[in-house]
């Protein structure tokens, strides 16, 4: 049984650490989940919950972030939840149950709750997409979480959060600032930035 490092960082969110596995974790997109109910769809999402003190697992493509519950301790639920991967990642376990429709990682662009983007944006909106994708998601991705395109509207962008993002206070601030700064710079159409 050789032994298997996984690296640990902490996020902005004290709540929330990274786990490095040292080799990929997701090919493609990334996946957040927020419940019990949405981990069923991953062995090892599940076996997180399960602890009980874990409130939210998110996937990126070469981290895993766990989010605790206030009041748990990371010093009590770390050992538990490097256990877990451990031992997922050695005995090469699936991170999605076969075949379901679950497993298959649908482009958050496409899930409902999106704006309807105007035609007439779309240069404007292929600036910002690509803003977002080279510049903002890497960053991102270094706090454990996830940036998403929402929409365009009116000189209005729409981004939604997840993962470490989602629920620490420097978020909106970051989110403001940063990326509003960015993207107004780069695109003048571009008055605000919110989070939804």
């Amino acid at each position: 049984m050789h032994a298997m490092l996984i690296e640990t960082e902490s996020t902005p969110n004290p709540a929330t650490l990274k786990f490095l596995p040292g080799r990929p974790v997701m090919d493609m997109g990334t996946r957040d989940f927020a419940s019990p109910e949405e981990a069923e769809a991953s062995p090892l999402a599940t076996a997180l919950f399960a602890l009980g003190d874990v409130t939210g697992v998110f996937f990126g493509r070469d981290f895993i972030s766990v989010t605790i519950a206030p009041g748990a301790a990371w010093g009590d639920v770390k050992p538990d939840v490097l256990g877990i991967m451990v031992d997922h990642f050695l005995a090469d376990m699936p991170l999605f149950h076969p075949p379901s429709a679950t497993g298959i990682a649908v482009p958050a662009e496409e899930e409902e709750g999106g704006f309807a983007d105007d035609p007439a944006d779309a240069d404007i909106v292929a600036q910002i997409r690509e803003l977002i994708e080279t510049r903002v998601r890497p960053a991102v991705a270094n706090d454990g979480g996830d940036i998403i395109y929402r929409g365009f509207d009116k000189g209005n962008v729409y981004l939604k959060m997840q993962g470490a993002c989602s629920g620490c206070p420097s978020s909106t601030a970051t989110l403001k600032n940063g990326i509003e700064t960015l993207l107004k710079h780069y695109v003048p159409e571009v008055t605000a930035v919110h989070a939804i």
